[in-house]
């Protein structure tokens, strides 16, 4: 089957929708699909590249570092031709949409006229975005309408559409989307991701005390509340030992360092800062458990990475992290203001090796449903299915 991939968000940008993007084609293709990626360029001009063995049509776009680092963004003026041409060139049986923002509505216009079925994922939440703009409340909440406005103008026009998790779907509903959304996992390699995977160099490499550690990876902004977690592990360290270890790059990260020197915590944190995908596996194998505190969640892939390491699992109550972290079997979930309570799991978790024992291998149990292999026999007969009517 040929299968176009369409997303504004792609490498080298670092975020969930990017990451599921890439995984995506990559997964389809290693099942025997021919794949073609169209998203955002790496210059002013529209041109091919390559990644990870994925071809990919850039469609020319601006660097947006003054909001991210390495995030472009295209324009929509004139690039119908652009489009038009490519899908032509390559003459998709399906069309799989990632977001409703830029690429995707031009392809959309080409798709209809030429007949091509097309489905869409939502990874898509506002506050994932607004929080770089730092509006004020009023404008925060008009921007969230115009913002759900727009993704419904696209995504109900589309055969299917699909988001990760329940929560997400209801979420959709709830935004008046009249078009039912399937629930479908983003999925994780059980393969690639292993508790037997050996993380020893990688202490070396981030000169890691001989210590329990407890792990975050993703973005370093603000809608993941890191902030909260390093105020929770000030009270905790009062009780237990343990090494808090954050992978990864953001808007926030020259607060959360000076928060930390603020805590007088330096011995106790360490900032690995953007961790290479080829190391990903193996740095969750060297921790004892996994925290994540975002409240935008559509569903979490790192979590799903953490879980499938073996790793018990500490995670704000919201959105779709209730689906993933059952509390007091493979974690706790704590209230977003509760630095309290978050310090107390976290104490529970390092104090009782049976207990945390005990949650990772829940943890593994639950993550089988989850195998990346089911994942992509799900949209394969949702490709069939749009193509069979």
């Amino acid at each position: 089957m040929k299968i176009l991939i369409v997303a504004d968000n792609y490498y080298p940008n670092v975020n969930g929708s990017s990451y599921f993007t890439q995984r995506l084609a990559f997964y389809l293709k290693r099942r025997g699909h021919e794949i073609l990626v169209m998203s955002a360029s790496r210059s002013l001009r529209s041109e091919p590249f390559s990644h990870d063995g994925i071809d990919v049509f850039g469609i020319r776009s601006f660097s947006m570092g003054f909001i991210y680092n390495d995030f472009r963004f295209s324009l929509p003026i004139g690039i119908k031709n652009i489009v038009e041409s490519e899908i032509k060139r390559f003459r998709p049986d399906v069309i799989h949409i990632q977001d409703h923002f830029v690429i995707s509505p031009v392809v959309q216009k080409v798709a209809g006229q030429m007949g091509i079925p097309m489905v869409g994922t939502n990874h898509f939440m506002p506050e994932n975005l607004l929080h770089y703009l730092h509006l004020p409340g009023m404008l925060e909440q008009i921007a969230k309408q115009i913002a759900w406005a727009q993704f419904r103008k696209i995504f109900e026009q589309l055969q299917v559409v699909t988001t990760p998790t329940k929560t997400a779907a209801a979420l959709l509903k709830e935004v008046n989307l009249t078009k039912p959304a399937i629930a479908v996992s983003n999925g994780v390699d059980l393969k690639k991701f292993r508790p037997d995977n050996s993380g020893d160099y990688l202490r070396k490499r981030y000169i890691l005390p001989d210590k329990p550690i407890l792990l975050y990876v993703g973005r370093l902004d603000r809608e993941k509340n890191i902030d909260k977690v390093i105020l929770a592990l000030a009270e905790a360290l009062k009780k237990t030992d343990i090494h808090f270890l954050i992978a990864g790059k953001g808007a926030e990260s020259e607060k959360l360092k000076k928060l930390v020197t603020e805590l007088g915590l330096e011995k106790n944190i360490t900032f690995a800062g953007f961790v290479p995908d080829e190391d990903l596996p193996n740095l969750y194998t060297i921790a004892n458990c996994f925290v994540i505190a975002g409240i935008a969640e559509l569903q979490s892939l790192v979590t799903m990475e953490a879980m499938a390491s073996k790793l018990p699992i500490v995670a704000v109550n919201a959105m779709a992290l209730p689906e993933l972290v059952r509390h007091g079997e493979n974690g706790f979930l704590f209230e977003l203001e509760d630095t309290q309570g978050l310090s107390g799991y976290l104490v529970n978790i390092f104090s009782d090796e049976n207990l945390r024992k005990k949650m990772s291998e829940k943890s593994l149990e639950i993550i089988q449903d989850h195998d990346i292999n089911k994942t992509m026999f799900q949209f394969e007969s949702i490709y069939h299915q749009v193509l069979a009517r």
